[in-house]
């Protein structure tokens, strides 16, 4: 049985909808965020040395961070939700699925952070949202040419690109303006493996 080690709020509510889509079954250990901080916390570092979610545990191994978790629940699955066949759509599939964290998300995040900051981080957020729009620009013109971001069938790349799209949804940003991606994200919220995720899950203020 797969133990998911998961915290409110967090990128780890995708793993819930990823193995809802799976039928992989597993249970769930749920934390809180520090109310003051809003930090994971200090348990999740029992399970793994940097104290974040999301985290799985499976057959005595550990996995951590989220894309890792994404591939090894693929193959754990045979391959479903993996990468397509044509090489063209493989080839985008890789690149969505390390897009997400690795160009996307540092933008959003770092919006998040700066706005926390009086006076200061209103001005400072004024100079992130350019290179957020270009992401969002480059996703809505991607997502107009085909209806998941691999090719015509979803895959784990876009459970991936669902969270960086929810903090753009919620504070990048992202709106009518932008109608094929928007599309997209009501899609992925209607998908009953989603919903299924999210009831499991808790407290989720991106959904």
């Amino acid at each position: 049985m797969i133990i998911v080690h998961h915290l409110e709020n967090s990128r780890s509510q995708r793993i819930l909808w990823m193995l809802e889509e799976l039928g992989l079954p597993y249970e769930i250990k749920r934390y809180e965020r520090n109310k003051a901080t809003m930090l994971a916390p200090p348990e999740l570092k029992q399970v793994h040395p940097l104290g974040k979610s999301p985290v799985i545990e499976d057959d005595g191994q550990v996995v951590a961070e989220t894309g890792a978790i994404v591939e090894y629940l693929v193959d754990k699955a045979d391959g479903k939700l993996g990468a397509p066949a044509n090489r063209a759509d493989a080839l985008r599939y890789r690149f969505w699925l390390h897009y997400a964290e690795g160009s996307m998300m540092p933008p959003l995040l770092l919006k998040l952070v700066l706005a926390r900051i009086p006076i200061l981080g209103k001005a400072a957020t004024k100079k992130i949202q350019p290179m957020i729009d270009v992401h969002l620009d480059y996703v809505e013109s991607e997502l107009s040419k085909r209806p998941w971001f691999a090719g015509a069938e979803m895959t784990a790349a876009d459970i991936m690109m669902s969270f960086p799209l929810e903090a753009a949804r919620s504070r990048g940003g992202l709106n009518e303006s932008r109608p094929a991606t928007i599309a997209c994200l009501a899609k992925v919220h209607a998908r009953p493996a989603y919903q299924a995720g999210l009831n499991k899950g808790g407290p989720y203020a991106y959904a």
